[in-house]
């Protein structure tokens, strides 16, 4: 028996704008442990790197994702233990039918030509067994050269899913057509009915047969993502497409750019559905969330340091603090240090609207958390002011900041714990719990921990400007120097 190569490809560039104030830009909902102790793109990833059988070989992991979550994407890989992985850094959006076309084109450049086991890096599945099952179902019927999707088993009329009308078939369920996101009474129709599926958003196809696919029915998106990817840079993990060849290619998804165009002309491909009845649910919304969390004998779910009397079905999730919830039905209340969301649970999808228009005063809360990852560790700014802010600064095991200077600030450091090599100017020196150095306005420095342990230290910053964009790197492990 020859095995199949399998390619698990895991999108993970989506901005989860309607999980805001917890999913942020620069850390979106993918990223984000909303259950147990593993982020929703670790949990995908760990999915498809455990496909193999006797007859499933599964290659290293492809993600194709936004170019400023690189780093976060290699620790939480690290941190599962999944080594090997190629990035796919996209400078900007453009949607799924590129990402896809662009993990076909990485698969194919070794000259092999294995079945890519595509998912978004933003789903939930409670019975992984069931999951694992359908996949490998539908990857050997990828490998006869199907284009197959997972279609879910519906439990209710849900309002916000696109849906597949199935028909029988005898190597796998037909695909008559994909059907919009009906209103409720459709719905209700389609769950009675039993040919309806939920669109999971999951594919299974041969890097070859999606690429002869995409440039059938979207020739415009299949030559300007192939110019991209001829104009690439590799640095050791990382392929990045030219960046303006990207930025012309039209944005689309996956299912208006083939999948509805191959359903409405049968014969052009062979179109499978494999039903999944795995507990999936997308998590698109704070209602979603509520839906797969744990919950009290009201049907309350929390998560943190919450109170709750005379409260029913509702959503309470607590960051930083004490929240208490007094008489309330159907209610979501999230909580993080410098944002609270309040809103009706049947709302939640609406909670985008609040994101564009934070977006649109050009405000931070929907860029970044106030605690904010860098490859090195992270900062949270604790406490500001005019001319001053404080900052709480972590940096892991053998890190280190970038060599660098400001032009507008002096900083303070006081070592909290672990042991600090300080670089300022000329010097290097070596601090320990409760010793502190200042680092004067233009001076040339570096932040390093030598050590095995975690280094924790307070900065305070005080000067005319004490933006972020106030930094000149010289030096920097992680690529960064401008």
């Amino acid at each position: 028996m020859t095995p199949i190569d399998l390619q698990p490809v895991v999108m993970a560039g989506g901005s989860g704008t309607r999980l805001w104030p917890l999913s942020r830009a620069q850390f979106p909902k993918q990223f984000l442990v909303l259950q147990g102790d593993r982020s929703l793109f670790q949990q995908a990833a760990q999915r498809l790197a455990s496909l193999a059988a006797p007859d499933i070989h599964v290659a290293p992991t492809c993600v194709v994702g936004n170019e400023e979550h690189r780093f976060l994407v290699l620790e939480q890989l690290r941190e599962i233990q999944i080594g090997g992985a190629t990035l796919l850094l996209e400078p900007m959006g453009r949607n799924t039918a590129p990402a896809m076309t662009l993990a076909a084109l990485q698969a194919l450049d070794s000259g092999a030509d294995p079945v890519l086991a595509v998912t978004p890096a933003d789903q939930t599945v409670v019975d992984e067994r069931a999951f694992t099952a359908a996949l490998q179902r539908a990857v050997r019927l990828a490998a006869d050269g199907a284009i197959v999707i997972l279609g879910v088993l519906p439990d209710r009329p849900e309002t916000g899913y696109g849906y597949i009308k199935a028909s029988s078939a005898a190597d796998g369920t037909g695909v008559e057509r994909f059907v919009e996101k009906p209103d409720l009474a459709t719905a209700q129709r389609y769950l009675a009915e039993g040919r309806y599926f939920w669109n999971s958003g999951m594919f299974v196809v041969r890097a070859s047969v999606w690429l002869a696919a995409i440039e059938r029915c979207r020739a415009d998106i299949a030559a300007a993502t192939r110019a991209a990817w001829l104009a690439r840079s590799l640095d050791a993990a990382f392929v990045r497409p030219g960046r303006e060849a990207f930025a012309a290619i039209p944005s689309e998804s996956i299912d208006y750019a083939v999948m509805e165009p191959i359903a409405a002309e049968p014969g052009a491909f062979s179109l499978r559905m494999v039903p999944l009845a795995a507990g999936w649910n997308d998590l698109g919304a704070w209602e979603a969330v509520w839906q797969v969390s744990s919950k009290d004998a009201a049907g309350n779910a929390s998560h943190g340091d919450v109170l709750l009397r005379d409260s029913r079905n509702s959503l309470v999730h607590a960051a930083s603090r004490l929240v208490g919830v007094v008489g309330l039905d159907n209610v979501v209340v999230v909580e993080t240090p410098d944002a609270v969301l309040v809103a009706d649970r049947s709302r939640s999808q609406e909670v985008k609207q609040i994101v564009a228009e934070l977006d649109r005063a050009g405000r931070s809360e929907q860029t970044l958390h106030r605690q904010v990852h860098r490859p090195w560790g992270w900062y949270d700014s604790i406490d500001s002011g005019e001319r001053f802010q404080v900052k709480r600064i972590l940096v892991k095991p053998g890190a280190s900041l970038s060599l660098q200077m400001h032009h507008h600030r002096a900083e303070h450091w006081i070592v909290v714990s672990g042991t600090a090599e300080v670089t300022c100017g000329d010097k290097v020196i070596l601090l320990s719990e409760n010793q502190s150095t200042y680092i004067p306005l233009g001076e040339t420095h570096r932040l390093a921990n030598p050590g095995k342990v975690p280094l924790e230290i307070i900065e305070v910053q005080s000067g005319s400007y004490l933006g972020e964009d106030d930094i000149v790197r010289f030096e920097d492990t992680y690529g960064r120097v401008k």
